[in-house]
């Protein structure tokens, strides 16, 4: 049932493009920190670089774990499953890393993500993933499910802010700048947006 590939193209590549949803799963080093999955929308937010590599663009939040996991130890499953059409579930595991504002990189990868305006998100960083094992599953337990649309609220709330009442909201948050376990988590304050 399950299968591994070398690379994400063709009918994977396809499959997750298509997808509105997907899911980030990170953990500290420490066996007992904290396992944090997220689901991640919002259409356009999400691309595939080359057959190695994909990133998604991080948005405001009220807190940082992904980041901070990655910063500590680079781990990082990314997961597809489909709500509709014929089952399928597709994991990358791989290796990721954040993209600060200030970091060359980030103007660079920006392009990537022609469909959507993320200047009304509060966009933080970009998380870079390269793939080291590309994996699918049958996902015949996964429900039907529809999608209708992206919420707006996110876009709405963090719109009213600059770039230094952003770095007030999330200095107020008590893991952004820190995880749940202590780890370093987003750098602040945010340095100035290159968007």
């Amino acid at each position: 049932m399950g299968k591994t590939y070398e690379r994400i193209d063709g009918r994977l590549r396809t499959f997750i493009e298509a997808q509105p949803l997907f899911f980030t799963a990170t953990a500290p080093l420490s066996g007992d920190g904290t396992v944090n999955l997220s689901p991640k929308g919002l259409k356009g937010s999400f691309a595939v670089i080359d057959e190695l590599t994909v990133a998604y663009l991080d948005f405001a939040g009220s807190n940082a774990e992904t980041i901070a996991h990655l910063r500590e130890n680079g781990r990082i499953t990314l997961m597809w499953c489909a709500f509709q059409g014929p089952p399928n579930i597709v994991r990358v595991h791989g290796r990721g890393e954040p993209v600060f504002r200030d970091d060359p990189r980030f103007k660079e990868l920006l392009p990537h993500f022609p469909d959507i305006d993320p200047s009304p998100h509060g966009l933080r960083a970009i998380i870079v993933v390269r793939a080291e094992l590309v994996r699918d599953t049958c996902g015949y337990a996964v429900p039907f499910m529809t999608y209708d649309e992206d919420r707006d609220l996110h876009g709405k709330r963090f719109a009213r802010e600059d770039d230094a009442s952003l770095s007030d909201y999330f200095t107020k948050k008590d893991h952004v700048a820190t995880s749940l376990d202590g780890l370093p988590g987003l750098p602040l304050p945010l340095p100035p947006s290159t968007v």
